[in-house]
């Protein structure tokens, strides 16, 4: 298959106002190119209403008609992702002619896994319709749903293009890709044909959870809190008996599966300090269930910025600990890569779940298709 140049957006549940925008080359199975990125702000700040948005879908849980605010917040935030593609293509010469596709994740609002007995569901905000009309360039979005419905987690969907960069670093089984964003996932490739994914368990979602409600900004930047904490030994080791984390996978979670309540009662040093400790921990129970347990991890995503966390993941996971730059890879960019790479996949009817990676009955294509007007 010939390479085509595609785009892709990424907004992460941490909701910090920035537009993860990335171009690359791709056939649908290599990265042939990488293209420029940005990390763009939204023009307008629609942080509350998105935030809004979330917690309306909280309360809804799936159950009866969809929270009125969810239209309002849709077409807010496609308005606003266009408008980022459209300067991303004027700064960097790319025609709608030249694009392939825009891979539009949209907004994760909720994200239910399946047990036994009932379904999961999952609810990105995104409009691909309307990107497609204000870009003249085709949509692929909405990509989890298909893989729920046939019983999938939808999540995560990034092991495929994690796997691409593997092979493109040469890594065998003894190296795993993890992203570090709201939630933590790990992708391990075992040298050849086969790969395995899963959600491990929170990132930063808890530790800026926790910092916002002290009311000490919106991250804890640097990590500079947690280094002058001390970790509750104690109450982590409870935390980390939690059944998610011994489960097999395929398993996925929500934003708000795991919260910063373990921390209650703590100093905010010490709370900081034991959350981040309790990522960490998740992401060593995780390595343990691999066909292989990896002696290096590649990090990508937003916590590979945290040292305390950094520092944490070395010091419990027990493996090398390597930032993605350190491999020649974008570790800001690689997730809108990720729905570049996954919306050539769909034009093409190319798997874009496993039964490795999502608990697909199969390997699945997905994400629907919206067309652009053409003259």
């Amino acid at each position: 298959m010939q390479p085509v140049w595609a785009i892709g957006l990424m907004t992460g549940t941490v909701l910090d106002g920035m537009i993860d925008v990335a171009s690359i080359r791709t056939d649908g199975e290599r990265a042939v190119e990488f293209g420029a990125w940005r990390l763009a702000p939204y023009k307008t700040d629609i942080r509350a209403l998105l935030a809004e948005a979330t917690r309306a879908a909280l309360a809804w849980r799936f159950e009866g008609p969809e929270p009125a605010i969810f239209a309002e917040a849709e077409r807010a935030l496609t308005l606003a992702q266009a408008e980022a593609v459209a300067d991303f293509m004027a700064e960097t010469g790319l025609d709608p002619a030249d694009v392939a596709a825009v891979g539009f994740h949209g907004q994760t609002v909720l994200h239910r896994a399946p047990e036994p007995g009932r379904p999961g569901d999952t609810r990105q905000l995104g409009d691909g319709a309307l990107m497609a009309q204000r870009l003249g360039v085709d949509v692929v979005y909405d990509f989890r749903t298909a893989d729920m419905r046939a019983g999938g987690h939808g999540a995560p969907l990034s092991a495929s293009y994690h796997a691409a960069l593997l092979r493109k670093i040469d890594a065998g089984p003894g190296t795993a890709a993890l992203n570090l964003g709201g939630v933590a996932n790990i992708t391990w490739w075992d040298g050849a044909d086969d790969f395995h994914a899963f959600d491990t368990g929170p990132a930063n979602g808890p530790i800026n959870d926790w910092i916002i409600r002290h009311g000490r900004g919106e991250m804890d930047v640097d990590g500079a809190l947690a280094l002058a904490g001390r970790v509750d030994e104690e109450r982590l080791a409870r935390a980390l008996e939690h059944p998610f984390l011994a489960a097999p996978y395929p398993k996925s979670l929500d934003r708000y599966d795991f919260t910063a309540d373990m921390a209650d009662g703590l100093s905010l040093e010490d709370g900081a300090a034991t959350l981040t400790a309790f990522t960490a921990g998740t992401v060593a129970r995780g390595l343990d269930i691999l066909p292989t347990r990896p002696e290096r991890l590649v990090v990508c995503g937003g916590g590979r910025k945290n040292p305390a966390l950094m520092r944490e993941l070395e010091r419990r996971t027990r493996a090398a600990i390597v930032p993605a730059e350190e491999v020649g890879l974008r570790g800001d960019a690689v997730e809108a890569e990720c729905f570049a790479y996954l919306a050539v996949r769909a034009l093409r009817g190319m798997p874009l779940s496993f039964p490795e990676t999502t608990g697909a009955p199969e390997p699945m294509t997905g994400g629907r298709i919206a067309r652009a007007a053409r003259g």
